[in-house]
């Protein structure tokens, strides 16, 4: 065989060495791309008004986090969660979620909690067209329509009257019928919309309006709307308000002595621990809306298992101590997006939202599935009524159901309402 000249060889090894270099980077890029971790996006109120149940949702998130990351993560990488404190400030909010998409270049993103907080992402979200699964908002899609939105608040289809259906349809079953109502409402989103959908239930029953008026956000001093309140002589009382006013008008209605037949419906904040340690029987008799309580209808074994997590740590990261209102729904909302993004093995937006619409997903707060807006497809609001908490009630008491009756859906329904409402006192 005549011998090869020496040229040829050196040409020849050093092709190779250059395919061997090249394949080598290939490899170590498609490694260094399978470690790179999964980045998920978003606000979250850890100050200011809302930070109570931000704060559950949030450990809620951290959990899943950790238990997806032990299992191996999202497509064989870790996942890693990118948020900041939206300081429950809708100002902050379209600054958070452009930094997020532009600056720290994360995968996907999902929503910040509360309506009001929610609606200013919005514009944002849609110009980058990114899938937006977002929580507890209501009808925050319902201008919008934007169709890689889903919203993790079991409110059905039918958004707005969602929140108080429940609240008038107990108070028509009562008899003699009250037939005068009360609507006030903080002058913010979530409470124009949940007075919005009441206006729908009262004219649904016959009621007639006495009194219905808006109060500025900023408000501290509910005594002089509680008494223009009572100088009507309503019925039935409808309170539309957040965390802060909420707290505000269960104690001007204690310290006025107000005692009309019914009063509740969508009052944020007296879910959480904090607020119920701070009004103790003060609530006694108030029917107001609930999205999840610890009765035998609702506690699955993966509801139990996340719940003993989350109690096990929040001492030590300082949140409600048992995460009941927002811990676990934090947990489902993104569990949502992870089963989603898993099933189809893609970061694709539109690819993970056309699945979104199509599924039932089983979450740890039970069968999850989208409808028209984005909304669930079958709703699931409750309303409860507390009752017989005496002064000094703590977390033994909270962690139970003695206190509270779920007086609607009826298939979830633990007892009857306590009516008029001075008899709950």
């Amino acid at each position: 065989m005549p011998k090869q000249p020496r040229s040829r060889t050196l040409a020849a090894l050093a092709a190779c060495s250059s395919l061997c270099a090249a394949a080598l980077l290939a490899l170590s890029a498609v490694v260094a791309q399978a470690q790179e971790p999964i980045k998920i996006g978003f606000s979250m109120a850890l100050t200011g008004p809302l930070s109570p149940n931000g704060k559950q949702a949030l450990l809620g998130m951290k959990i899943w986090e950790e238990e997806i990351n032990a299992k191996g993560g999202l497509l064989g990488r870790p996942v890693k969660l990118v948020y900041y404190d939206d300081q429950t400030n809708p100002s902050t909010v379209p600054g958070i979620y452009t930094k997020l998409i532009d600056v720290d270049k994360v995968d996907l993103v999902v929503g910040p909690y509360g309506t009001n907080i929610i609606a200013p992402a919005m514009p944002v979200i849609i110009q980058k067209g990114k899938v937006f699964i977002a929580l507890f908002g209501l009808a925050v899609n319902a201008e919008f329509k934007y169709p890689k939105f889903f919203m993790m608040l079991p409110t059905g289809p039918d958004t707005k009257p969602s929140f108080t259906e429940g609240f008038f349809d107990t108070a028509a079953e009562q008899n003699p019928k009250p037939s005068t109502v009360a609507l006030v409402a903080a002058d913010a989103e979530f409470s124009r919309n949940a007075c919005e959908g009441a206006h729908v239930n009262i004219k649904k029953h016959g009621f007639k309006i006495v009194y219905d008026k808006t109060y500025p956000p900023a408000t501290t001093d509910f005594s002089p709307i509680v008494r223009a309140i009572q100088a009507t002589n309503p019925d039935v009382v409808c309170i539309c308000s957040y965390p802060l006013d909420s707290v505000g008008m269960v104690k001007a209605v204690n310290e006025i002595g107000f005692k009309p037949k019914m009063i509740g419906g969508a009052m944020v904040g007296l879910q959480a621990t904090v607020f119920k340690n701070q009004l103790g029987p003060l609530l006694n008799g108030f029917v107001n809306y609930e999205t999840w309580v610890p009765s035998k209808q609702m506690l699955l074994p993966s509801t139990v298992d996340f719940l003993k997590k989350y109690q096990a740590r929040a001492g030590a990261e300082g949140v409600d101590p048992l995460g009941y209102y927002l811990g676990g729904w934090g947990y489902a909302y993104i569990q949502v997006l992870g089963d989603a993004v898993q099933a189809i093995k893609s970061l694709k937006d539109d690819a993970i939202a056309d699945y979104i619409h199509k599924t039932t997903f089983k979450t740890i707060m039970g069968d999850v599935a989208f409808g028209k807006d984005g909304e669930w497809a079958k709703g699931r609001m409750m309303q409860v009524q507390y009752h017989g908490i005496k002064q000094g009630a703590g977390l033994d008491v909270w962690r139970g159901m003695d206190y509270q009756t779920v007086l609607t859906p009826a298939d979830l329904k633990t007892g009857a309402v306590v009516y008029p409402y001075e008899k709950a006192k």
